[in-house]
């Protein structure tokens, strides 16, 4: 077993954060700016890569890090590793409204696909990287776009964050769910993953949902979210005031805005 096993608790409804409870020597991995806090006695460190375990040398560095350029993501990752006496803890909080799903690969033969800005920690040994899709209409039309990332590292243990409510859904065999595809959270890798155009003309225009679904078979696990980061930001876009100090909000004000322009 190469992965650290570390244990964890959960803390809040809406806006949550986990604890992870880690044994002398033992390490997490997480994004750069999750960190809520810690104990005194755990360092951190910078690492360039993806944070597996057996990152093949210099050249293997190297693609990790190319790896998660790619989704968007930093170069440098960073650890954080009980140097002390006892068990330690060391906490990361979600950046936006939503939940935090813990994730046992070990349970999802070793590898998980997600949304490129979802993953949040893991234990030290799991690898994040990319997950090229295979067809062609995915990577043109697809909310994520054509690179996902994937979660490995065989019995390890990860964290990721969606926003909203998360509901899990397990599909049979043969079983198709179309979803949004902001709302998308995450998948096992032996989910089938396509773009599905919406029929009809004025469905496509006057919709308002987009005009691709993301077409997931089963068999296999998925993750959907209730509100994805980009809607949350659009609407609160939406309501910013304008440099003449009109919020929009639709009221007699914006009236006679109208008349004075």
């Amino acid at each position: 077993m190469n992965n650290h096993e570390i244990d964890f608790k959960l803390y809040g409804d809406d806006m949550q954060f986990v604890e992870v409870e880690l044994d002398p020597q033992e390490t997490v991995i997480a994004e750069a700016g999750s960190l809520m806090m810690m104990d005194n006695e755990i360092t951190m460190e910078t690492i360039f890569g993806d944070g597996s375990s057996n990152p093949g040398g210099l050249v293997g560095k190297l693609l990790g890090a190319g790896k998660r350029v790619i989704t968007g993501e930093s170069l440098f990752m960073t650890t954080f590793t009980n140097q002390g006496v006892g068990k330690k803890h060391v906490s990361f909080a979600s950046p936006y409204p939503g939940k935090i799903v813990p994730m046992d690969l070990s349970e999802m033969n070793s590898k998980i696909i997600c949304q490129k800005d979802a993953f949040l920690a893991a234990a030290k040994g799991v690898a994040v990287g990319v997950e090229f899709q295979r067809k062609i209409g995915t990577g043109f039309f697809g909310g994520e776009g054509f690179i996902m990332q994937k979660l490995e590292g065989g019995d390890g243990l990860a964290f990721v964050h969606a926003g909203g409510t998360i509901h899990q859904r397990e599909l049979q065999p043969g079983e198709k769910l179309r979803v949004d595809t902001g709302c998308l959270v995450a998948m096992t890798g032996d989910v089938d993953y396509n773009i599905e155009f919406v029929g009809g003309i004025k469905t496509a225009l006057f919709g308002g949902e987009g005009i691709f679904f993301a077409t997931l078979s089963g068999p296999g696990t998925v993750w959907v979210q209730s509100l994805p980061f980009s809607r949350l930001a659009s609407k609160v876009f939406a309501a910013l005031p304008d440099k003449g100090g009109n919020k929009g909000e639709g009221g007699i004000g914006g009236v006679f805005d109208l008349f004075n322009k």
